[in-house]
Formats: C-alpha cells, structure tokens, sequence
C-alpha cells in the first residue's frame, strides 16, 4: 500500500473539485457533431500556415460566438455574496493536464482576438501550465472552460463544472463512422461536445440552444470567420 499526501496544487485540486459537485447541481448536455468540413479547414490550414492546428481553437471560437446570445452561460457566482456575476468579456479556460494534475491556465478577453490571436493565447497558457510557468494572473478569474481529452476523449463526458463558474464543454474525440446524408450512406468525421451547467442559473433550454448554436457553427465552419455572424442556434 502507498500513502500520498494531498498537498499544494494537488490538495487545491481535490478541494475545488469537492466544492463544485457538493455545491452545483449540475446537469449535462450532449449534442454529436459533424466536423467533416472542420476537419478538412483544419488540415487545410495546418498544411498552409506550417504550423500545428488543434480543434480546440476552432471550438473556443464557436464557443465565443456562441455565449453572445447566451450570457448566462459565461458567468460566475459569488455563494458569500449570493450574486451571480454574468460578464460580457469572455475569459476563457482552459483545462489542461500537467504532472502536478489539473490545472485551468485563462485566455483573457479571448473574445477581443481574432482567431489566430485565440489559437496562440491558448497554445501558450497551456504550454506554460505545464512547464509550471504559469503567471498566477494567467490561472485565475475564467468565466467559462473548455475542456478535452483529445485523442483519448471518448464517446461521451460529464465535465466538472469548473468552480464558480456555471458552464463548461467537453471535447470528445472526432471519429470517422457512416452517416445517412440525402438518402445516401457517407463517411462522415463526427465529433460530440459534452456540456455541463449549473441548472441554478442555466435552464436546460438555454443550455441545449447554446450547444446547438456551437454545433451549427462548427457544421459550417466558414461562419466562424464571417464577422457581425448573428447566433445559429
């Protein structure tokens, strides 16, 4: 038998977890998605930029645009104060799997980067929480995360809300099956996106549109880059 003591940022994991599933009702929402096309962008401009190209920027994107129909979702609440904060900048975490655990390194004001900026902020924020050189401003005071276990991120998850927000999505992987389209049996790329809320203060309505506005975006990801977009859901 092996004994491990909690301690530093393993302990404040453990705590801030216990917090939010003692606290938060939580309820999930799952939606599959066809990134057939994403995934063709995707690799398009990996190849052209020569530069690694995840999804996860592709996602915070819809993310974005999503939330500016559903504030709801990007909010925090202060249980001392019994105020819900709702904030109209997006600071975006990001959760992220390092040797110390789980951390969630925060893009700020992500919604005031142009696509490119995105995928740089969260490329960078990750990389320095796990080389432990994370600034303490750049792992507090997100409003709403992302979440994903890339390759390994299974069919379908329930996400832990990331304490005090009230929203988070999970990434599942994107896996190539046959899907009926106009009648006819194709190989598609389908992915699905595993959200989770505080049904305090996010209706499960709310929530569905919101995943649904995600999912129509990254169905046509051309959207993404259209500015003035209004919400697809």
């Amino acid at each position: 038998m092996e004994e491990i003591k909690l301690v530093g940022v393993r302990r404040v994991i453990a705590e801030r977890m216990s917090r939010s599933k003692r606290e938060i009702p939580h309820f999930s929402y799952v939606e599959e998605v066809d990134v057939t096309e994403l995934e063709n962008l995707r690799r398009h401009l990996k190849q052209t930029r020569g530069t690694s190209l995840s999804i996860l920027p592709f996602v915070a994107t819809a993310l974005i645009r999503a939330l500016g129909a559903f504030p709801q979702c990007n909010a925090r609440f202060d249980a001392e104060m019994g105020v819900l904060r709702r904030h109209s900048a997006v600071h975006l975490g990001i959760a992220t799997h390092t040797a110390d655990g789980l951390k969630v390194p925060v893009v700020h004001d992500a919604d005031g980067m142009d696509f490119w900026q995105l995928a740089a902020g969260i490329g960078r924020v990750t990389e320095a929480a796990r080389g432990n050189a994370a600034m303490r401003g750049e792992l507090v005071g997100s409003t709403v995360t992302l979440t994903s276990l890339g390759r390994l991120g299974g069919i379908v998850s329930t996400p832990v809300i990331n304490y005090p927000e009230v929203a988070i999505v999970g990434i599942n992987k994107a896996i190539e099956r046959p899907m009926v389209l106009a009648g006819e049996v194709r190989i598609r790329t389908m992915m699905n996106l595993s959200g989770s809320f505080d049904h305090r203060f996010v209706d499960g309505f709310d929530a569905a549109s919101m995943i649904q506005a995600m999912k129509a975006h990254l169905e046509y990801p051309a959207t993404l880059f259209m500015p003035g977009m209004p919400d697809l859901g």
